[in-house]
């Protein structure tokens, strides 16, 4: 089915609300809200967010809010400390929230939505870094969502307890190791692995560490083999750095603090490089489905064509684009 142009607005640009909005107008997604925040230091999520709410809003109809780390000039400084995330309220209308989040420490009236959305039973995607969505001070009304969180009802944060994993290291080398994936056995039918291949997934981001067993529920759908290089055509690497695997992409449920259950999908993937890849964008299109409770909606090859043009900014910290405004990532017809 071909779908109708996107039609594009703009949030205000405000003390509350910095962001733009795709209003996907057919597709199996409309009428679903996904909202998608963005803000860590180094993956430049700042420029991944904007294409993947593209994606989802143009090819599947999903109206696509996103919100960015804004500096006190009014432009997008993904530098944590140098900035916050206004226009978080806008979740209290949205279905799906997808987060590319590192180490951020939120005043509370933009941490409350997201706590509230949290708890509130509705899906959760994470990607990359948000493994350790926060850093907030100890004593302060969100601390329990820090990353290194030390109380036993609520041990290592966001991270632990609603992804699955905290921070714990780079298992493969940072910059020169990247990561393809490798789907688990007895997952090939798994309906978020639909259109997709084992070993298509890669990304120059490296493995993460994990953990071993990931908690509860958890199910690894994708393991990452570390690889000798760079580029797709390298070879795996020897050794024990793929005896075993890590997984790099998996589903869990979180049991909410009123006892409701939130379907959620991590990725240790999702760096803005790392969506060049064909392969990994249908992955997190088809979770964006799954956590929706939309899976037998999923295309047999979900259209994950790049909206426009994309050319994102290699992985390093300070690397961001200077000057660049939440509206200059406005849909361009």
């Amino acid at each position: 089915m071909k779908y109708l142009s996107l039609l594009l607005t703009l949030l205000p640009l405000t003390a509350s609300a910095a962001g733009v909005v795709y209003e996907g107008t057919e597709g199996p997604g409309k009428g679903k809200h996904i909202v998608l925040i963005a803000g860590d230091d180094e993956y430049r999520s700042e420029e991944a967010l904007p294409q993947l709410g593209q994606i989802l809003a143009k090819h599947h109809g999903f109206k696509c809010t996103v919100l960015f780390p804004i500096g006190k000039d009014g432009t997008i400084v993904p530098n944590a400390g140098e900035s916050d995330i206004p226009g978080t309220e806008v979740l209290d209308t949205a279905d799906l929230m997808i987060l590319g989040l590192r180490f951020r420490d939120l005043p509370d009236e933009q941490m409350k939505p997201i706590a509230d959305y949290i708890e509130s039973g509705k899906p959760i995607i994470g990607l990359r870094t948000s493994t350790h969505a926060f850093n907030i001070k100890p004593g302060k009304t969100y601390s329990k969502y820090t990353w290194t969180n030390g109380d036993k009802e609520y041990s290592k944060g966001f991270g632990k307890q609603v992804l699955g994993e905290t921070w714990v290291n780079h298992h493969g080398a940072h910059g020169s190791q990247a990561t393809r994936g490798i789907f688990v056995k007895g997952e090939e039918s798994n309906p978020i692995l639909k259109g997709i291949a084992s070993g298509e997934i890669f990304g120059p981001s490296d493995v993460y560490t994990i953990n071993l067993p990931l908690p509860g529920d958890s199910k690894p759908l994708v393991m990452g083999e570390v690889v000798a290089g760079m580029k797709p055509e390298d070879k795996a690497l020897e050794g024990a750095k793929n005896e075993p695997m890590m997984p790099v992409a998996w589903t869990k449920t979180y049991q909410t603090s009123s006892g409701k259950t939130a379907r959620v999908f991590t990725t240790t993937m999702g760096a803005a490089t790392d969506l060049t890849n064909e392969a990994l964008r249908r992955l997190v299109v088809n979770a964006s489905f799954w956590c929706l409770k939309m899976e037998e909606k999923i295309p047999e090859k979900a259209n994950v064509d790049i909206v426009g043009e994309y050319n994102p900014s290699p992985f390093k910290f300070g690397g961001f684009k200077k000057g660049v405004k939440p509206e200059d990532h406005a849909w361009k017809k």
